[in-house]
């Protein structure tokens, strides 16, 4: 068997691994959160409506009773617009507590009476709907319904895995530059303190230049890409004091990780800056495609850009010879200082971008934005199969191991794993990946 056709199984069985790996996390947290789910959402509303009016038809009486919060006020308002689609008209809505309950309940006796009273699960338990006969006489014969329970995870709840994609978007688009800097044979400590210096830039700009809350949509976008560009020339510049000074990667982006951080600190005097306009938020909150969160298409677009970068282009190839043997590079012409220039400074772009998403997604730009996140971009890289040694790794590798942290992160939330055994667990899991890098190597 040849030495090319032994690396590409090698390559197909580690991803299987990783995607093997991805898929018993799911099943794990999918059983450990398997729970009775008490739907009311705009869906429960809609079934609930059509089973009163099967049951009791268009002259039903109803109470809809929920308690006082945004969700359950919610569904009731759902549902009363659902039931007067149906023409059921004589409705009344409480949204309190038991007592305001039992008020409406005197009320509806007083006035001739009640077919059905319309809960969702928690209000359906309150014990002035216990004893309705003895209590209230004069209401007749009434139904008290709700939306039918059903048997669900927690962790597949498609709220939660939109949320699970939303929370990693930033770190996986940081995870693209980091994986072609670590590819080359480099480090860069400095991403997260990007991120904080693009979301200030991008905000201050904003608000001193552009109009604040009034800001149009080139204003916005103007404002943005001076961020993305300013850290683009940050990324560039440590790649120039590591190939031309001879500067080692960790040293160089360390020192830049401390500057970046106090120039955003300088540029915020220590505030977050607010004054953005409410349609800045389109990129971190807004949605497309079918309900799709527009940071995770954008993550998605660029990890697809990115993959053929690294597979069909000569910049690609010349950062996997870079990083595999550097002298063997540059005998064969390879020109190391300019490739190894664009991976860092592409990386700072993307962190530019990364700290764009943030701001929009947090409305506001803080110094603080950012803080832990290039260990978090490491660890999503080193699980997703590259080599801190350089010369191997993949874009899809690094987005299983991107969701591979989300999940494990997300998945001991929803488990009530406490914060400091979740930063054991994680930092067994980049251990457990490195030390299988090393044997793989071996």
């Amino acid at each position: 068997m040849s030495a090319h056709l032994r690396s590409l199984i090698g390559r197909q069985l580690a991803g299987s691994g990783m995607v093997l790996a991805l898929l018993l996390l799911c099943s794990y947290f999918s059983l450990a959160t398997w729970t009775e789910q008490h739907p009311q959402d705009a869906a429960a509303a809609r079934v609930l409506a059509a089973a009163i009016t099967a049951q009791e038809g268009e002259a039903a009486r109803v109470l809809i009773a929920v308690r006082s919060q945004a969700e359950d006020a919610a569904f009731a308002d759902a549902l009363l617009v659902e039931l007067r689609q149906r023409g059921v008209t004589a409705t009344e809505t409480v949204r309190g507590g038991p007592a305001d309950a039992r008020a409406a309940l005197q009320r509806a006796a007083t006035v001739g009476g009640l077919d059905v009273i319309a809960c969702n699960h928690a209000s359906a338990m309150w014990l002035v709907f216990s004893g309705l006969a003895a209590d209230f006489p004069a209401l007749g014969d009434v139904r008290i319904v709700q939306p039918r329970s059903y048997s669900w995870p927690n962790f597949l709840k498609a709220d939660n895995l939109l949320n699970i994609a939303n929370q990693i978007a930033v770190i996986a688009i940081l995870a693209i530059g980091m994986t072609m800097v670590i590819i080359s044979g480099g480090i860069d400590l400095s991403v997260g303190s990007l991120i904080a210096l693009a979301a200030v830039v991008t905000t201050l700009l904003i608000r001193d230049v552009f109009g604040g809350v009034q800001a149009g949509v080139m204003g916005m976008l103007a404002a943005a890409l001076v961020g993305i560009a300013l850290c683009g020339l940050c990324g560039a510049i440590s790649g120039v004091l590591i190939t031309q000074m001879q500067v080692p990667p960790f040293i160089v982006t360390l020192s830049l990780m401390l500057a970046a951080s106090g120039a955003a600190f300088r540029l915020a005097e220590n505030q977050s800056i607010y004054q953005v306009p409410d349609s800045f938020v389109w990129l971190g909150r807004g949605t497309s495609l079918g309900g799709l969160p527009n940071a995770v298409l954008l993550m998605l677009v660029l990890y697809a850009v990115a993959h053929v970068v690294m597979t069909r282009t000569l910049l690609g190839r010349h950062l996997y010879a870079v990083g595999g043997n550097i002298e063997a590079a540059t005998l064969s012409g390879i020109t190391v200082r300019r490739v190894t220039l664009w991976a860092y400074a592409i990386c700072g772009l993307l962190a530019g971008l990364g700290g764009v998403v943030t701001a929009s997604l947090l409305k506001s730009g803080s110094p603080t934005y950012g803080q832990m996140y290039e260990l978090y971009v490491i660890a999503a890289v080193v699980v997703g199969g590259t080599s801190l040694s350089g010369g191997k790794g993949t874009m899809p590798g690094t987005l299983v191991g991107a969701f591979i942290i989300a999940v494990i992160q997300n998945g001991m939330n929803l488990t009530n794993v406490e914060g400091n055994t979740q930063k054991i667990v994680l930092g067994g899991v980049i251990l457990g990946a490195v030390l299988v890098d090393r044997l793989r190597r071996r």
